[in-house]
């Protein structure tokens, strides 16, 4: 057996198909066997045969342990395997393998895993010596047993434990743990693994704190009084000169204490930053060694960066099999964040601040020394150079702070960040004295490009948090400016005009004497220089200008600034842009600012059309198709605004575009073009004229037709639907007097598309605009033109309503028939009362799907059309609805138990059964609050009100300030109206608060509380609903 599965295991890794998936079936048919996975780990534990084909056989033996070993598994497959025998055998085989330290780090590894993953199932009561076991190889074994023991407890802590196990082992655990971490005799690498098991127990430690705060806390207190003396010295500990590149491959000497000491330390700063985050308090009084050591550190290691990154190419972000990082500039951006956390120690701020209070100036200041240290590690690498010459997508994602990539570059100009939010003004003095000891020293060109590029980071938070920057230090900048434009490297030449920009954003009208000289030597550089970074960091530039120069100046402009950007892109190769989406976004964010300055001559200075080519370059990237729809929005808007002339010319400009478009699109395949045209084809329309000009229906009404009777695409179906919806809403006459080739008439063509999209096997996200278009053709066309046609349309949408299942697709749907209410309710309850839908009355269907989606819309319009037309079948006190059940108030479990996603599968939520009446007025309720309470800004006695609760909440003082990180609170009315609104058009408002339905409301309440019978169906009412009216009626 043990040769067949070696065969097998080899064939899984075959680059052919057929074999590896025969291999992975016959594999699966021997589930039922209760010897495979002892030949799984046989395999895994025999030297003679390949390590690939041993670590194969462990991890699919994780994947039989999954499937197989315990139903409380997830991946659970219902064979469970009872060999209580065998399962011993197989434990044992596999810590032996991860204990032994006889194998290879990957095998070593994966037997690792496979008993991590066992234990989550046996440990302890079917494995009481596991941990002993482990814990005994990490206090007295060799060096090659202990990684397998500190691996195999690292995944035990991490997967395994729960609060009263780790508890009753933490000290043994943490107790051994230390003994390897401090151990000078132990290899440094399996020092740093220690580390890092110890950092894992802060995991464990987070979750059980709000439960037992005062154990979990004094635990971490006595724990950490023994550690932290450790960390300390650590980091004070000297760094060994780096090894020769060449020597990056051996196991031995300089390059094996060399990568030991960086993965030490850097484990030693990822738990402080991990105590940090958990436990605050207990690092406040240790704050200043910990800052001191931390800035003394990186103040050494500058010269040994500097020679690997800035000077040399070594190779960095590497991380050894254990998953452990080594290299220095792994270290020193941990380092870096680090000091960014002291910074925010108020023993740290204070003798910060007691010192700066003592320097006469801040040229000599710890600030000034903190932002030379900041730009010394924010050079570029020689890696960057290599990569922005190559691409300058890459150059503009990083300028943007759009990249994932991290970089010690990237944390100096957060750490200077952070600096100016609390010592704003000597932070720019500080950098600028810096800046200028640079100029007069001749420095190299990466320290001053650095110097600028902090300066750029500090003024674009300047811009997010509304500061400005003054008048003089921003002056000071403008000869380095004109130096940097001059220089021959092209980096310090593009941050010179990226700083010229962002200062005349940041510094008000201090700048603006020469503002339009920078923006004029931006323009010219676009047009003449010869580096692509250079150019690209000009049209980047040019948005800061757009936004602070005044419209005397910008207008002036437009037309030049359009066409440079024109000349730029005709310069690139179009088949190199499909792979250069940073580039399109900024040139398209750069003619969007320029655009809106005056929409109205973008129909001839070349702007609408460097838009359409742009929107036929990256149609694909959904950020570009987003860009290209905003502004193509605001065109069409303040076009539309200005007169049925203007806005008739902007159809004349656009629509060959927009149907050439659909003319190339297929119906069997997704065209990112063709969506984004439909989608700019409903705006065009959505910003209609009325009537609308001749001859756009009979324009685009067959492709339109065309697409959505043949396409499956789910957008195109739905900005298609939306663009016949708003051509019909502006203009019926020339929509329903349309006739195709065939000689169908509009009204006609449009019940075909209706009835379409209405058949459920159109999915609910393509289909969602039909319901908008159904009512407008009830509204437009009447009941005189539909004949017949309005009771098999209705019909169909109350069929179509019972299988719906996404929201924005069902509002559209029940909006047909509250529209239909405003005026006809009464009909429209005997309408749905004869339709039967699948054996079940219409009425019931549909009211049970409105009544309980209703709190779900978004739309200001929508939410008050819904809202009138429920109080006019209120109104009714038909008893056809009184007698219908719907779903009312969730029905909470009494119980203890943590609910977690199985049990919730188990045991679904619950509602009670209540009459429609009285879910409407329960829905009205709600209603009532939305309208009133939605996006309220905070007021200042709001403010005043918080500021007093946080000066009563005093209970953290003398701890590190924690990062305000964006949160959702689900319970606030703000989060409320964004989710509610999230997916729909800005304009239509979401959820926000609206006046006019909060009156019409209240006006509903005050009449129906002088109506007989509306006592009961107030006592039927919850307790709270009941005392949100009660307030609300008292306004």
């Amino acid at each position: 057996m043990e040769e067949q599965l070696v065969r097998l295991l080899t064939d899984t890794q075959s680059s052919q198909e057929g074999p590896r998936k025969n291999a992975e079936s016959q594999l699966k048919q021997q589930y039922s066997n209760p010897d495979f996975p002892l030949v799984l780990a046989s395999i895994g534990a025999h030297s003679d045969i390949p390590v690939n084909v041993r670590q194969a056989a462990l991890l699919y033996l994780k994947t039989f342990v999954q499937a197989c070993w315990s139903p409380q598994f997830e991946e659970f497959g219902g064979q469970l395997y009872y060999d209580d025998g065998r399962k011993v055998q197989v434990r044992r085989a596999l810590l032996d393998i991860a204990l032994s330290g006889r194998d290879e780090r990957k095998v070593q590894s994966a037997a690792s895993l496979v008993v991590s993953k066992i234990a989550t199932a046996d440990f302890p009561d079917e494995w009481p010596d596991l941990l002993p076991t482990v814990l005994n190889v990490v206090g007295s074994g060799s060096d090659v047993q202990l990684r397998g023991a500190l691996k195999v407890l690292g995944e035990l802590v991490e997967d395994c434990f729960n609060e009263e196990q780790f508890f009753r082992v933490a000290r043994d655990l943490v107790g051994v743990v230390q003994a390897v971490a401090v151990n000078d005799k132990r290899k440094l690498i399996l020092r740093a693994l220690a580390v890092s098991v110890f950092r894992s127990c802060f995991d464990v430690l987070e979750m059980v704190m709000e439960d037992h705060k005062a154990a979990v806390k004094s635990f971490a207190e006595e724990t950490l009084s023994n550690w932290i003396p450790f960390f300390i010295d650590a980091l004070k500990s000297p760094l060994p000169a780096a090894p020769p590149d060449e020597a990056d491959g051996e196991e031995d000497g300089a390059f094996e204490f060399h990568r030991g000491t960086v993965a030490l330390k850097l484990q030693v700063v990822k738990v402080l930053m991990r105590i940090r985050s958990v436990f605050p308090s207990t690092l406040t009084l240790q704050s200043q060694a910990l800052f001191s050591a931390t800035w003394q550190e990186l103040s050494n290691l500058q010269s040994q960066y500097y020679q690997m990154y800035i000077e040399d190419d070594r190779q960095g972000r590497l991380e050894d099999a254990d998953g452990l990082p080594y290299t220095l500039d792994f270290l020193i951006l941990e380092e870096l964040d680090f000091m960014q956390a002291c910074l925010r120690a108020p023993p740290v701020r204070k003798e910060l601040e007691q010192q700066l209070q003592n320097q006469s100036s801040v040229a000599g200041s710890w600030v000034t020394e903190l932002i030379k240290l900041a730009v010394s590690y924010a050079q570029i690498t020689i890696e960057e150079e290599g990569l922005w010459d190559i691409d300058v997508n890459v150059f503009l994602s990083e300028e943007a702070n759009v990249t994932a990539n991290y970089t010690p570059r990237t944390a100096c100009g957060d750490l200077v960040i952070k600096l100016g939010e609390w010592l704003t003004a000597a932070s720019v003095e500080g950098l600028l004295a810096y800046t200028r000891t640079l100029y007069s020293e001749n420095a190299t060109w990466k320290l001053k490009e650095a110097a600028l590029y902090l300066l750029n980071q500090l003024l674009g938070d300047f811009v997010d948090v509304e500061k400005k920057i003054g008048a003089e230090a921003a002056n000071g900048y403008v000869d380095f400016i004109q130096h940097a434009v001059q220089e021959e490297s092209v980096f310090l030449k593009a941050r010179g005009y990226l700083v010229a920009g962002s200062l005349t954003r940041t510094s008000g009208n201090a700048l603006q004497p020469v503002a339009a000289t920078f923006m004029e030597a931006s323009l010219h550089a676009i047009n003449h220089d010869p580096s692509e970074i250079v150019k690209v960091a000009c049209i980047r530039a040019l948005q800061y200008y757009l936004a602070a120069l005044p419209p005397a100046v910008t207008l002036s402009k437009q037309t030049a600034i359009i066409a440079a950007l024109s000349h730029f892109l005709n310069s690139q190769d179009f088949s190199d842009l499909t792979d250069s989406d940073d580039l399109l976004i900024t040139v398209i964010e750069t003619l969007r600012d320029a655009i809106l300055k005056d929409t109205s001559t973008c129909l001839t200075n070349g702007g609408l059309d460097l838009l359409f080519t742009i929107a036929s370059q990256g149609a694909t990237n959904f950020q570009i198709a987003l860009l290209v729809g905003e502004t193509f929005e605001e065109i069409a808007s303040t076009i539309s605004a200005s007169g049925s002339e203007q806005y008739a010319q902007l159809t004349a400009k656009v629509l060959p575009s927009l149907m050439g478009a659909f003319d190339v699109a297929s119906l069997t395949e997704e065209n990112a073009l063709a969506n984004l045209a439909a989608e700019l084809l409903a705006v065009l329309a959505d910003n209609g004229t009325t009537p609308m000009p001749p001859g756009i229906i009979n324009a685009v009404m067959p492709r339109l037709n065309r697409l959505l009777l043949g396409s499956q695409d789910e957008e195109l179906l739905k900005s298609a639907t939306a663009a016949v919806k708003h051509l019909l809403s502006h203009d019926p006459e020339q929509v329903l007097g349309f006739q195709d080739q065939a000689g169908k008439g509009g009204l006609e063509v449009i019940l075909i598309i209706i009835d379409r999209l209405l058949n459920p096997a159109v999915d609910d996200n393509g289909a969602a605009e039909v319901g908008g278009l159904a009512a407008e053709v009830v509204e437009k066309a009447g009941s005189e033109r539909l004949g017949p046609y309005l009771v098999q349309l209705l019909r169909a949408v109350a069929a179509r309503l019972a299988s719906a299942t996404q929201a924005a697709f069902i509002q559209s749907l029940i909006l047909v028939f509250a529209r239909l209410s405003l005026n006809a309710a009464q009909d429209v309850v005997a309408f749905l009362a004869d339709v039967q839908i699948s054996g079940q009355s219409g009425l019931e269907v549909v009211m049970s799907k409105w009544l309980e989606s209703s709190v779900t819309f978004a739309g200001y319009d929508d939410i008050r059309q819904n809202v009138i037309a429920l109080t006019k079948l209120y109104d009714l006190h038909d008893p056809r609805l009184a007698s219908i059940l719907v779903k009312g108030d969730l029905l909470v479990p009494k119980t203890d138990r943590i609910m977690t996603r199985s049990r919730a599968r188990q045991q679904p939520d619950q509602y009670t059964s209540i009459p429609a009446q009285l879910k409407i007025i329960k829905v009205l309720v709600e209603e009532l609050l939305s309208a009133s309470s939605g996006n309220r800004p905070l007021t200042a006695a709001d403010a005043a009100e918080l500021d007093e609760e946080d000066a009563e909440d005093g209970d953290d003082d003398g701890e590190w300030e924690d990062d305000g990180h964006d949160f959702l609170d689900l319970g606030a009315g703000v989060t409320k109206a964004q989710l509610m609104a999230y997916g729909v058009n800005v304009d239509d408002g979401g959820r926000g608060r609206d006046d006019e339905t909060q009156t019409f409301l209240l006006e509903f309440f005050r009449r129906q509380a002088g109506e007989p019978g509306f006592g009961e169906v107030f006592g039927a009412l919850t307790a709270e609903e009941q005392g949100k009216l009660r307030g609300m009626s008292g306004e």
